[in-house]
């Protein structure tokens, strides 16, 4: 399954054409790779989200062409979390 359609389907990311462009901006990496919207995933890879100031880890746990949205959490298990700090020693 092509990589934004998970982001998608799995609902981690709301729209399949946000999920494109943060793939498309380096900001998602699998398997410690920086990976683009087609990257293929399979059960098992592990996915790095950087959303803002806050760097999301998940494995792939299942995947699926359509999920309800009370399912759609199954399609991976959160590994951490974990909050950026920007450097402020420039202001």
């Amino acid at each position: 399954m092509r990589l934004d359609k998970f982001l998608k389907v799995s609902r981690v990311i709301k729209r399949r054409t946000l999920a494109k462009e943060i793939s498309d901006e380096g900001r998602v990496k699998v398997n410690d790779r920086v990976a683009k919207a087609g990257t293929d995933l399979s059960v098992g890879d592990i996915v790095e989200i950087e959303f803002g100031r806050k760097i999301v880890t998940l494995e792939v746990v299942q995947l699926e062409a359509h999920a309800k949205k009370e399912d759609a959490d199954r399609m991976y298990r959160i590994i951490k979390e974990q909050k950026i700090e920007k450097d402020s020693s420039f202001l």
